[in-house]
């Protein structure tokens, strides 16, 4: 019985963190339309590949057993934000595209070290210790990342800038690896997906809060008519959130990942 939760948890997972995958494709979208980055940073989604590069290295069953869901899912994310990666290296201007281009060298040569010591220094249980304890550092991370946005719905009493979807799928994403990781008796995999579900609860409960405060009919319509501010996020979860300037709103790129 224990064996079929863990793996309809992971299934879940895997659905809730597959929708924030995606959920960049809004900018990406815009990016290509208007072939330019504009103001969006890549810094998200170079930091999003390096997490689910761990996490899927972390969920083979050569490291850690039973885990093959958080390789599949991770496996996939690591595929599309290396989609994101490409777009944004040959759409950037020159000096972003070299700032990108380092951090992205410097994100694989982090992942080929903790591969290369995994397979070739350490073995059983010291193997998953090692490869648990980093992809669960850039989980945490990337996790903490709608911090900043949460920081910004307080300050201007306002949750234009936190789509409700997103926090939702963060909420339930993180539930769902941290229940996985909990039955599993995994902690790499339930603590920072505990996390993870805590701030998603907490973006929810700020979003009934502030929900429509301070906003006139006019802003309203304004809000349901311009869907490309609704979504765009950059998986700055589990990278950092960026606030950049466009049009004279603050546009706010948000990370999250699904391991995990």
């Amino acid at each position: 019985m224990m064996n079929v939760a863990h793996f309809i948890f992971g299934v879940f997972g895997n659905a809730t963190a597959l929708f924030l995958f995606l959920a960049p494709v809004v900018t990406f979208k815009r990016i290509i339309k208007h072939k330019s980055t504009e103001q969006f940073s890549g810094i998200p989604y170079v930091m999003t590949l390096l997490n689910n590069l761990l996490s899927a290295w972390y969920g083979l069953p050569f490291v850690s057993p039973n885990n093959i869901l958080v390789t599949t899912i991770n496996g996939t994310g690591a595929v599309i934000e290396s989609v994101y990666v490409l777009v944004f290296l040959i759409l950037a201007p020159k000096k972003e595209k070299l700032k990108i281009g380092g951090l992205l060298a410097i994100i694989l040569s982090i992942f080929a070290t903790v591969a290369l010591v995994s397979v070739l220094a350490l073995d059983g249980n010291k193997r998953k210790i090692f490869c648990g304890v980093a992809a669960s550092v850039f989980s945490i991370i990337m996790y903490g990342s709608p911090l900043s946005i949460m920081r910004l719905v307080i300050k201007t009493k306002s949750v234009e800038y936190m789509p409700f979807l997103l926090s939702l799928f963060c909420f339930l994403c993180g539930t769902s690896w941290f229940i996985f990781g909990l039955i599993g008796r995994d902690p790499f995999v339930a603590v920072p997906n505990g996390f993870g579900s805590a701030l998603g609860a907490m973006q929810l409960i700020l979003y009934f809060i502030y929900y429509d405060k301070n906003k006139n009919p006019e802003q309203k319509k304004k809000s349901v008519a311009d869907p490309e501010q609704a979504v765009e996020l950059g998986q700055s979860g589990n990278g950092k959130a960026h606030n950049n300037i466009q049009d004279g709103k603050p546009n706010t790129q948000t990370s999250l990942n699904g391991h995990v």
